[in-house]
C-alpha cells in the first residue's frame, strides 16, 4: 500500500471517530464521546506523522514523539501538539479512564476542537 493511501485511510478514520464523538456528546454520553474524540485526534496525528516522515507510528509514544519533533522544527505544529496533549490528559485519562469529566463544558469544548484539529493536521500533512 502506498503511504498516501494509508494517510488518507487514517484521516478518514479520524473523521469517522470525530463524527461518532459528536453523536455521543449530543446524546449525553460525554465519557465515551471523550474517548472517540481522543481516538480521532490520535489517528489524525498518526496520519500527519506518516505523511511528514514516511513512517507510521507503531505505538503511542512514537506518535507523540513525532508530533513533538515537528513542533520543535516548525511552530505551526505547536497548536496541534497542545491539543494532542490536552486530549491525552483531559479526554483519555481524566474523563474516559478516571471518569472525571468535569467541568463538562470544558470537556465538550475539547471534544469539539478535535474536528478543527483534524482539518489542520490534514492541511499540514501536505507540506
Amino acid at each position: 500500500m502506498v503511504a498516501t493511501d494509508r494517510v488518507n485511510e487514517l484521516f478518514a478514520d479520524a473523521r469517522h471517530m470525530q463524527s461518532e464523538a459528536l453523536k455521543l456528546l449530543e446524546g449525553g454520553d460525554i465519557r465515551d464521546a471523550a474517548e472517540k474524540a481522543w481516538c480521532a485526534t490520535k489517528r489524525a496525528t498518526e496520519a500527519l506523522v506518516l505523511a511528514r516522515t514516511g513512517r507510521e507510528p507503531e505505538i503511542p509514544a512514537q506518535t507523540s514523539a513525532g508530533l513533538r519533533r515537528m513542533a520543535h522544527e516548525d511552530e505551526r505544529f505547536q497548536p496541534l501538539r497542545n491539543h494532542f496533549n490536552a486530549c491525552v490528559k483531559e479526554l483519555h485519562v481524566d474523563c474516559f479512564y478516571d471518569g472525571h469529566c468535569e467541568p463538562e463544558e470544558d470537556v465538550a469544548v475539547t471534544i469539539r476542537n478535535s474536528g478543527p484539529f483534524i482539518d489542520q493536521a490534514e492541511f499540514l500533512s501536505s507540506g
